[in-house]
């Protein structure tokens, strides 16, 4: 069977859209532009291509960005001097900390400093624990994403089997939140594997859903997924590729073209879930704004 492809870059140039409406809207009635700030440290080249993917997204919707890039021998007390400034700043709506950050820096404080009304991100633990209690919060904007594409496609949840690879506080663990909350989409019956489960194929090719975000290249293959699965790749690798212009090509954590011929619906890498991170960080920004009015 011909799979269905659930493309982020389509839903995602939806998203942008209603949101540059939304924003022509608030600026007609004088109010204020959505502005969203990213910190970069240092010259991690899959961070730079990401900030300048959300620096684009900006001005596409119409919001202000700036961009505040540091050197990657800043201390975590500068760092987190930067990060109050920008707590501080009323022009500013939202702000993301880029990772990964150098060795020597304390990522999980620094998430913590971050003012969680600004966390557009939605790492704070006051967001985190707001979206396991169902409150109105801020969504990690990865699984944020994937939750669109799921209702973008109408892809059923409500009772499925949804099996999550991975446990990252960033992916998988509220990915297995949002799957199993009651809602839409949602409803599901959530199994979380990750590097230490026992007879993972068994278990993976027991998913309706099937949600991989483990960091491997092409670590799913067909013999992994059930006929007619729902397969979201998470995973992006750069892979040297002289043949290519740049130099490399991307690949997911899924064999795409041996598992693709078993779905009824599956994301592609680059393509997929990739555009939608972005999409959400914008929808989450405008959100702070309307909170913040």
């Amino acid at each position: 069977m011909e799979p269905i492809i659930v493309s982020g870059k389509e839903v995602s140039n939806k998203i942008k859209d209603e949101i540059a409406q939304e924003v022509e809207l608030i600026k007609s009635k004088g109010g204020k532009v959505p502005h969203l700030a990213a910190v970069l440290v240092g010259d991690d080249g899959a961070s730079v291509t990401y900030v300048n993917g959300k620096v684009k997204a900006c001005e596409r919707v119409g919001f202000h960005s700036t961009l505040v890039k540091l050197e990657p021998t800043i201390t975590e007390e500068e760092l987190l001097a930067e990060v109050e400034k920008l707590n501080q700043n009323d022009e500013i709506d939202g702000f993301i900390v880029q990772s990964p950050l150098p060795k020597h820096i304390d990522e999980q404080k620094i998430t913590e400093a971050i003012d969680p009304k600004k966390d557009v991100d939605g790492f704070h633990p006051m967001s985190l624990g707001k979206m396991m209690l169902g409150l109105p919060c801020f969504l990690p904007a990865t699984p944020f994403g994937i939750t669109e594409m799921l209702r973008h496609y109408d892809i059923p949840t409500e009772g499925k089997h949804c099996v999550v690879m991975g446990r990252s506080h960033i992916v998988g663990s509220p990915m297995s939140v949002l799957m199993v909350r009651n809602a839409y989409p949602g409803n599901c019956t959530v199994t979380v594997v990750h590097s230490r489960t026992q007879n993972l194929k068994e278990i993976t090719r027991q998913a309706d859903i099937l949600i991989v975000a483990i960091g491997k290249p092409q670590f799913v293959t067909s013999d992994m997924v059930k006929e007619g699965a729902t397969v979201i790749d998470v995973g992006i690798h750069r892979i040297a590729d002289d043949s290519k212009k740049s130099g490399f090509r991307l690949l997911g954590d899924v064999k795409f073209d041996e598992v693709a011929p078993k779905c009824a619906y599956i994301s592609p890498v680059p393509g997929g879930v990739g555009p939608m991170t972005i999409a959400s960080l914008l929808k989450n920004t405008l959100l702070a704004v309307k909170l913040k009015n």
